[in-house]
């Protein structure tokens, strides 16, 4: 079991770090419920999945899952850049809701490395359904700690808040592509 949590501690680090890019530019409450299930939902179900796909796609992906991961987090962050500086030109505050579909690509982009976990699981006598509520519970704690942190953040960068949560998107792409986290 220690060695479970341990794991799940790893795997939820990403989603920390993630959280706390977009705690940065603001969220409010209905932002915080989304990333804790979105988050939670994909931090749970790709373990279920890794072991429901099986030991082939595990090793199809091999290494490209975390190129995977680190790409779509890279192209999140840009994009969240991107809207940051074209809401500063039109100076008008990006809307809480809008950020619904770049909290799904984050969430599917932080958790494909969970895959490789429930690959992993098929091969330990480890209950599935116990692994992924202790991975998806982490995971939902860590992610709240972070925004809770990168709103602390964001209140000190004001406006710059959602470009510095972009560019922070970015550098945890770039930790992962690097194998850093």
């Amino acid at each position: 079991m220690v060695a479970l949590i341990l794991v799940a501690v790893s795997l939820g680090l990403s989603n920390f770090a993630a959280a706390i890019g977009i705690g940065i530019s603001g969220t409010g409450a209905r932002t915080r419920l989304k990333v804790g299930i979105i988050f939670g939902l994909f931090e749970t179900g790709m373990p279920i999945a890794g072991v429901a796909l099986g030991h082939g796609l595990a090793q199809a992906l091999g290494h490209s899952a975390r190129w995977i991961s680190a790409g779509l987090l890279i192209a999140t962050g840009a994009w969240t850049v991107a809207q940051a500086v074209r809401a500063r030109r039109q100076a008008s505050p990006a809307l809480d809701g809008q950020r619904s579909g770049r909290l799904v690509i984050t969430g599917l982009a932080i958790s494909v490395d969970n895959l490789a976990v429930g690959f992993a699981l098929g091969a330990f006598h480890v209950s599935l359904a116990v692994a992924a509520v202790t991975i998806g519970g982490i995971s939902v704690a860590l992610s709240l700690i972070g925004l809770e942190l990168g709103a602390q953040i964001g209140t000190r960068a004001g406006q710059r808040g959602e470009l510095l949560g972009g560019l922070v998107l970015i550098a945890v792409g770039a930790a992962i592509a690097a194998g850093l986290i």
